[in-house]
């Protein structure tokens, strides 16, 4: 009996050592490591002198990898050919940069790794190490700080490198397309705030650009630039304002192809109002032509009668720059383009925009005869149709109340397009809200007013809303807007042509000034809101 109380107790002992052990067995966790990697040293040492060597080590306290190496790394000045630095793909406790350029003689060097070194366990990132050094007796410790804007756009852009040139003898206006910068910066992902460091005393050319190619020289055709047209003198205690704008290219005409067969595609760059296409031989009597510009392209499209060919030479010239270019097109195995007409409303209409009926091949005539509006109660609306051969469509103008419901009907024959086909019986159905149901906007402007002006009322996303041209009043009023969050934007229209232009570096042309309003609006259903916005210079 005394043994079987025995055997229990054991029995119980074991079994409870053994939940005790299960117990220890599940971890529970910890605070989550948020430390970033410490560097604890570098050979040759940050700020070193008469460097001399291609090898830099840099030893951190725990295993680091490196994460968008490319995009955040900046050297100042630029190199030509990319150091190689390790580890890549794994992780170290040391990060070896090895430097494959000839170092420029008494020059201070700066490598910015932005957030590329991280930690490999969390990735945890060392913000913004520097290491600099000289191989010249001393470190240059000149700063130079500003800001960049966008001309046009209320957000700046990202990963904007800004530049400083030496103006000394080799220094032309052209210099910014040919070679890197004496000294860089980049904004990286997060500030629009830039500072560059280790400058020496001199003369200097400051400039941002948005380097696509990121080959550190600015491509006309791709990057936006923003420049100070006055030198910056170093030492300097100024902050820089730098406005980015994208140019208008310079010239060219793209290879032109059959995009179907009846249209060939002439793609181009820069201004296309001076462009002129012709075949080089006289087509058959036959084929009738004509050219129409893409919306919202960059490219003319020049439609034919089909006929039969193995390739035609064209020539297009550019009669402003007096320039000719010839093209030999060939044929290929490519399908028609047929008429389809594609109205601008399909459904709710907008009070403030009229309706249009747009199409894919170009629009020949219309007869109004065929066409017709009713209102919900089967009566007869007045209207009057044009055919606005620029565009490409068919505008209608006619009083649309709240409320109300139309049926515009097209019967055969009421659109015929530039191969005389015409369109089948057709109807688009449209309808109008109450006017409760929109809000209404007033802004006054004050301040540095200047005439003419266009402003703008636009969404968060930056698509346009409603915009009014003024020549002399400060007071605007916008009306029947679909609720929703808007920004307003107003243009300094310089040269009154009643659209933003922007700039050009070679011709020290800046932007038109664009302002925003500071905050967004919420404009909401039937609300009247009224802000003042003051303009500063």
């Amino acid at each position: 009996m005394i043994q079987r109380a025995l055997a229990v107790v054991f029995l119980f002992f074991i079994v409870s050592a053994l939940v005790q052990c299960a117990k220890r067995g599940n971890p529970t966790g910890g605070p989550k490591d948020e430390t970033p990697p410490e560097l604890l040293k570098a050979e040759p040492e940050n700020m070193s002198v008469n460097f001399n060597t291609n090898t830099i080590k840099l030893y951190f306290d725990e295993y680091v990898k490196l994460e968008k190496l490319q995009e955040q790394l900046i050297v100042s000045p630029p190199l030509k050919y990319l150091p190689l630095i390790s580890p890549q793909g794994g992780a170290s406790k040391v990060v070896e940069i090895t430097i494959k350029d000839t170092l420029r003689e008494n020059t201070t060097y700066t490598f910015n790794f932005g957030q590329s070194i991280v930690d490999n366990n969390e990735g945890n990132a060392y913000p913004y190490l520097n290491y600099v050094f000289s191989t010249g007796t001393y470190i240059d410790s000149l700063e130079l700080t500003g800001v960049i804007r966008d001309a046009f756009e209320k957000k700046a852009d990202n990963f904007v490198s800004v530049m400083l040139y030496e103006i000394d003898t080799a220094y032309t206006d052209s210099t910014v397309f040919k070679r890197p910068p004496n000294y860089i910066t980049n904004t990286l992902d997060s500030a629009i705030i830039f500072k560059i460091g280790n400058i020496k005393k001199g003369k200097y050319a400051l400039f941002a650009i948005k380097d696509e190619a990121k080959n550190n020289v600015f491509d006309q055709n791709t990057d936006k630039i923003g420049y100070v047209t006055d030198t910056v003198t170093m030492p300097t205690d100024s902050t820089y304002l730098l406005t980015m704008f994208k140019e208008i290219p310079s010239y060219g005409i793209s290879v032109p192809n059959f995009a179907a067969k009846n249209k060939i595609v002439f793609g181009y760059y820069g201004t296309g109002k001076d462009i002129s296409i012709a075949p080089l031989h006289p087509l058959p009597d036959t084929v009738r032509t004509t050219i129409l510009k893409e919306p919202g392209k960059d490219t003319l499209n020049y439609w034919f009668t089909p006929f039969k060919a193995d390739s035609i030479l064209f020539t297009v010239r550019n009669e402003t720059l007096s320039q000719i270019d010839t093209f030999n097109v060939k044929t290929r195995k490519v399908g028609i383009d047929s008429m389809i007409l594609e109205p601008n409303f399909n459904g709710s209409l907008d009070f403030n925009k009229s309706f249009q009926i747009g199409s894919n091949t170009p629009l020949l005539s219309i007869d109004s005869t065929l066409i017709s509006i009713m209102d919900k109660d089967s009566l007869d609306v007045g209207f009057t149709v044009a055919l606005d051969s620029l565009e490409n469509k068919v505008d209608f103008d006619f009083e649309a109340v709240p409320e109300q419901s139309y049926a515009v009907q097209l019967l055969p024959g009421a659109i015929q397009d530039f191969f005389n086909t015409v369109n089948d019986s057709t109807e688009y159905n449209l309808s109008t809200k109450s006017l409760a149901d929109y809000g209404n906007l007033t802004v006054q402007l004050e301040g540095a007013v200047r005439f003419p002006l266009i402003i703008q009322l636009i969404t968060e996303n930056g698509e346009l809303e409603q915009e009014k041209y003024a020549t002399d009043t400060s007071a605007f009023e916008f009306s029947t807007i679909d609720p929703g969050k808007y920004l307003i934007r107003v243009i300094d229209d310089t040269n009154g042509n009643q659209q933003w232009d922007t700039g050009s570096f070679l011709r020290r042309l800046q932007p038109e000034k664009v302002s925003y309003y500071p905050t967004v609006l919420e404009v909401r259903a039937n609300w009247e809101l009224i802000e003042t916005f003051r303009l500063l210079d």
